[in-house]
């Protein structure tokens, strides 16, 4: 199973990015092998639309399932259109979320924002 995760560095120590669009860096985790590989977010400096290019992106890594704090509509309706699983975590650590989700401690992810769209929170 591959998860991936948003992460403001690249080390399973790391924070997790509560960003999903215009995070720095996603960890692309496989369970079974326990590889990592961290990958740039090519949409994170993009001037709009970053959640959608950064989902197209984690589409084209065919991973299985998603772990964020959260997500807007958009992006995670091209994740979901992929069969993506999309799982919410409240843990700060890289780490500590992929062990609470090979636990089965997770749940997924049901409610999605407007999209932030460059204001920094969510819109009602």
């Amino acid at each position: 199973m591959k998860i991936v995760i948003p992460a403001e560095e690249k080390s399973l120590e790391s924070n997790v990015c509560e960003s999903f669009g215009r995070t720095p860096y996603f960890l692309l985790y496989d369970t079974e092998t326990k590889e990592s590989l961290f990958i740039d977010n090519a949409a994170a400096s993009s001037p709009g639309g970053a959640g959608i290019k950064a989902a197209q992106m984690i589409v084209d890594q065919r991973v299985n399932a998603l772990l964020v704090t959260r997500l807007g509509e958009n992006a995670a309706g091209l994740l979901k259109s992929a069969d993506i699983q999309i799982y919410k975590i409240s843990k700060a650590l890289v780490r500590d979320n992929i062990e609470a989700y090979t636990a089965g401690e997770l749940s997924l992810l049901s409610e999605f924002h407007a999209g932030l769209h460059g204001r920094g929170e969510a819109t009602k």
